[in-house]
């Protein structure tokens, strides 16, 4: 698999390819790659006949405090796993390549980052700037015909459809389904920091999401069924950050199972591990 750490010999590569003809799918990635990446890959192998798998831990994403520096990193590894589900380019720039000296530019959408992870008491809309500024510069570094996401960072999927749509870009805009652990635990990059302990106690989580989408197909109303996933949370000493019912599109707040896609979504911290995950509720199971 090639490899490449520089916006020029990113490009060079794609020209190569594009002037043979080949489709590009691009799946923007921060390493430590799990089976939820891989089967990101996979998708967009199947889809197209270059895939270009960026590899970039984004410090302008990481609020003060957070884990930027101690977040896992394994380039060896991350690369092995890349090239076997399917992907033919790796594009590992240093922090200098994507933010060189003087670099003054951020990308802000606005609505749907002020809420949920981006409400101002919690990280901040701050996060969503960085990660939509990031994926505006790889959108226009590779051109890609299809750009994949993971429905586990369902806000993130919908503030980056929206940037997409609205600056233009040609990309594809694909979310794929949330890939879970044996238990329910959706995967992540940072269930590594978990303990044993923490990590019996975090599958409570999709658990827990999994008996309000049940609530809501009998019928609950919103309220009632983030009740009952919040009791599965305490019963596992858990406290979320966040858990709430938002409109799937627009991220709105609802009180009612209306018809329209319901997003319910939860944070919670788990010693070093700050968690996310939902499950979207739909039209059919709400009637």
């Amino acid at each position: 698999m090639r490899v490449e750490r520089t916006k020029s010999a990113l490009r060079a590569a794609l020209a190569e390819a594009r002037s043979g003809g080949q489709t590009i799918g691009l799946v923007p990635t921060m390493g430590y790659l799990h089976e939820g990446h891989l089967s990101l890959i996979r998708a967009a192998a199947a889809d197209c006949d270059l895939v270009v798998v960026s590899l970039f831990v984004n410090p302008a994403q990481f609020g003060p405090g957070e884990d930027y520096e101690r977040y896992p990193r394994d380039e060896a590894r991350d690369e092995g796993l890349a090239e076997q589900a399917g992907a033919g380019l790796l594009y590992a720039p240093a922090v200098e390549e994507v933010y060189p000296e003087g670099f003054a530019t951020s990308v802000n959408v606005a609505g749907l980052t002020d809420v949920l992870c981006g409400d101002p008491s919690r990280r901040g809309s701050a996060h969503f700037s960085g990660v939509s500024t990031v994926v505006a510069k790889l959108l226009n570094s590779v051109d890609p015909d299809i750009a994949y996401f993971g429905q586990k960072d369902a806000q993130q999927a919908a503030v980056i459809r929206r940037m997409a749509a609205d600056l233009d870009f040609g990309a594809k805009i694909e979310i794929l389904p949330t890939m879970r652990e044996a238990d329910g635990l959706a995967m992540s990059s940072r269930n590594a920091y978990l303990d044993e302990e923490q990590r019996l106690r975090a599958a409570a989580i999709s658990r827990a999401l999994g008996a309000a989408a049940d609530a809501a197909a009998a019928g609950s109303r919103t309220d009632a069924a983030l009740a009952v996933a919040r009791e599965l949370l305490a019963e596992a000493g858990i406290e979320p950050e966040y858990l709430e019912a938002r409109d799937a599109a627009d991220l709105e707040d609802v009180d009612i199972f209306n018809g329209r896609p319901i997003l319910l979504a939860v944070a919670a911290q788990l010693g070093n591990a700050r968690l996310i995950d939902n499950v979207v509720v739909n039209p059919q199971q709400s009637e």
